[in-house]
C-alpha cells in the first residue's frame, strides 16, 4: 500500500493520528474538530466556527491565545540559541533568569528549581529525586507515596502510579511504584450522612495517618496532592484539611508534594494553591500556566533540605544521573519569563480572584437546573455536576453518558469544555471579563437545557 497525503486534514488525521483520552474507533467514525487559530479567550476551527475555550487548552493558557509578546519572545530567542542543554556544568540565560524567578515567587523555603518539558516527566523527575534522596541519607525502605483517589499527576510510569484514576491504570499494569491511594476529599460525594466539613476534614486526616501507621512511617517517602484537585473533577478539600496533613508530614518526617500544574499561576485567585489553603510544601510541581503552554515546560520547585542530600550524594557519586535533552531549553524558559511577567504586569492573579467570585457567583444561578446536583469550584476554575436524582444526589445508572452528551452539546453553542464522568469542567483563560463570563454561562445554560430535554426524551436515568 502506498503513503499519500490526503488533501483532507480530517482524513489524514483519522489515517494518521492516534490521539490522548480519545476513544480511537469513535474517533475513526467522527472524525477531529481542526482548530484553525485563537484569539483571547476564543478559538476557531477550520470551518470558521467561533468556540469559547472553556477550558484554557488543557488547564493552561493564562494570557489566552495570541499574546504577541510571547510570540516575539520565542522568535528572538529562536535567532539568537534555539537550543543548548543544561548537562555538564553549561547554562544560559533563559534558563538561570527563569529559575531564579521561580524561586522569588514560591514559598521563601524553596530556593532549587529542576527544569522538565511536562507535568508528567516533572512527577516522574520528583519520584526519582526523592528515592535518591532517601538513599543518599541512608534510609533506603523509605519510598513509599501517599496520595489521593481522583487524583491526577501525570501519565508516565511513575506519575501515572500517582494518579488515582481507574482509566489511567486499566491494562498499563499500573501503579507499578509503590503508592497508596486514600480517599478523594469532595465533601459531595464522600461525607458520610450528618457529617460537617470539618469532621470529614478530621476523619479524612485520621485515615492517613492510619495509612502511615499501617505502612511504617519508616517506609513512607512523601504525600502528594494538588491543592485543589481538578482533573479528577474540580475538587476542593474540606476546611482543615490541608493544616492536618501538612501536620502529619512534619511528624512522621515525610515530604509534602503540592502538584501545582494546574492551580499554580493565579487560577484560584492566589498565585499559588498552598497559598491559598495555607499549607508549604517541601516540593512543588509546576507547569502549564508556567508558559500558557505556549511551549512545553515544566519547573520542579524545592527545599534545600532535598537540594542539600542530592547534592551531596552526586559529589559521593560523580554525578546526578538523571536529566532530558529538553531540560531549561532556552525558548521554552524565555517564553516561560515573559508569560510571568504578563500575569504580574496585567494582574492577572487579581483578575482571577475578582472575575473569579463573579464566574462563581454566576454558575452557582445552574443549581435550580433539574439536570444539576452540584456546582464547586474556587476562582477561575468549577465544575457542574449533574445527577439522576438532585435530592439523593443519586448518579446516572451510565456513568459518562450524560457527561459526553453535554460535551458536545456546549460545543454545539460554541463553547469548549471537559466532560469528566457526568461533571463538566470548566477553567477559561485568566484573562476573562465579566461580559465574556456572562457569555460563556450564557452558552453553558443553553446546552445544560438541551441535554436535559433529551434526557427527557429518551426517559434516560
Amino acid at each position: 500500500m502506498t503513503n499519500h497525503i490526503s488533501n483532507s486534514l480530517a482524513h489524514a488525521d483519522i489515517s494518521s493520528v492516534l490521539h490522548p483520552y480519545t476513544d480511537a474507533r469513535a474517533h475513526e467514525r467522527q472524525g477531529p474538530v481542526v482548530i484553525d487559530h485563537g484569539k483571547g479567550i476564543y478559538v476557531y476551527d477550520d470551518k470558521g466556527n467561533e468556540y469559547i475555550e472553556g477550558l484554557a487548552g488543557l488547564w493552561s493558557v493564562a494570557i489566552g491565545f495570541n499574546e504577541p509578546r510571547l510570540v516575539k519572545t520565542a522568535a528572538e530567542q529562536m535567532a539568537k540559541l534555539p537550543y543548548y542543554h543544561t548537562f555538564s556544568h553549561k547554562s544560559h540565560e533563559p534558563s538561570i533568569r527563569l529559575a531564579e524567578k521561580l524561586v522569588e515567587m514560591t514559598p521563601p523555603s524553596l530556593n532549587h528549581v529542576f527544569f522538565t518539558s511536562s507535568g508528567s516527566e516533572a512527577n516522574d523527575t520528583m519520584v526519582k529525586m526523592v528515592w535518591y534522596m532517601n538513599n543518599a541519607l541512608g534510609r533506603p525502605n523509605k519510598k513509599k507515596f501517599l496520595a489521593r483517589n481522583k487524583a491526577y499527576h501525570g501519565i508516565t510510569v511513575a506519575s501515572g502510579s500517582l494518579t488515582g484514576l481507574p482509566n489511567n491504570h486499566r491494562d498499563f499494569d499500573l501503579p507499578a511504584i509503590p503508592v497508596r491511594h486514600l480517599t478523594c476529599p469532595h465533601f459531595y460525594r464522600f461525607a458520610e450522612e450528618g457529617e460537617t466539613e470539618v469532621e470529614f476534614a478530621a476523619r479524612l486526616v485520621a485515615e492517613a495517618e492510619a495509612a502511615i501507621l499501617e505502612e511504617g512511617p519508616e517506609t513512607i517517602a512523601a504525600f502528594i496532592g494538588e491543592p485543589l484537585m481538578a482533573a479528577g473533577g474540580v475538587m476542593a478539600p474540606p476546611e482543615g484539611y490541608w493544616q492536618g496533613i501538612e501536620a502529619l508530614c512534619r511528624k512522621y518526617d515525610i515530604l509534602l508534594v503540592a502538584d501545582e500544574v494546574i492551580c499554580g499561576f493565579g487560577r484560584l485567585g492566589t498565585t499559588f494553591g498552598c497559598e491559598y489553603f495555607g499549607f508549604t510544601p517541601d516540593i512543588m510541581i509546576t507547569s502549564k500556566q508556567l508558559t500558557s503552554s505556549y511551549m512545553p515546560l515544566a519547573a520542579i520547585v524545592f527545599s534545600d533540605d532535598v537540594y542539600n542530600a542530592i547534592a551531596d550524594n552526586t559529589a559521593k557519586i560523580g554525578t546526578f544521573g538523571h536529566g532530558f535533552t529538553a531540560s531549561g531549553h532556552p525558548v521554552a524558559t524565555a517564553v516561560g519569563l515573559e508569560n510571568l511577567k504578563i500575569i504580574e504586569e496585567r494582574e492577572l492573579v487579581a483578575n482571577a480572584a475578582k472575575v473569579g467570585r463573579f464566574f462563581q457567583a454566576r454558575l452557582r444561578e445552574l443549581a435550580d437546573h433539574p439536570l444539576v446536583g452540584e456546582v464547586r469550584g474556587i476562582g477561575l476554575i468549577a465544575a457542574v455536576e449533574m445527577v439522576a436524582d438532585k435530592q439523593t444526589k443519586r448518579p446516572f445508572a451510565q456513568p459518562g453518558k450524560i457527561g459526553a452528551t453535554a460535551f458536545s452539546a456546549t460545543q454545539e453553542h460554541g463553547l469548549i469544555v471537559r466532560a469528566i464522568g457526568d461533571s463538566i469542567a470548566l477553567c477559561p483563560p485568566l484573562i476573562i471579563d465579566e461580559v465574556q463570563v456572562d457569555e460563556l454561562v450564557n452558552r453553558l445554560k443553553k446546552a445544560l437545557d438541551d441535554v436535559a430535554e433529551w434526557r427527557s426524551s429518551e426517559n434516560f436515568n
